[in-house]
């Protein structure tokens, strides 16, 4: 856990939206708005769980033989 310093009006716009979304920590907040910012939607982490296997030496392109 890290502790950041904020500005009164930054601190009273994040409880606004936090009302707003009905989000139940500042940490939800702030990760919305810092994913939507990256153009990263929050549904799209872990999508490929269990779907892809772990990549291996063999998978090199320069290690195939053609």
């Amino acid at each position: 856990m890290k502790t950041i310093q904020l500005k009164e009006e930054t601190y009273r716009m994040l409880q606004k939206i936090k009302e707003i979304k009905k989000a139940k920590t500042f940490d939800e907040v702030i990760r919305d708005l810092v994913l939507k910012e990256l153009g990263v939607e929050p549904e799209m982490f872990g999508v490929d769980k269990g779907k892809i296997k772990p990549y291996t030496p063999g998978d090199r392109m320069e290690d195939r033989s053609w």
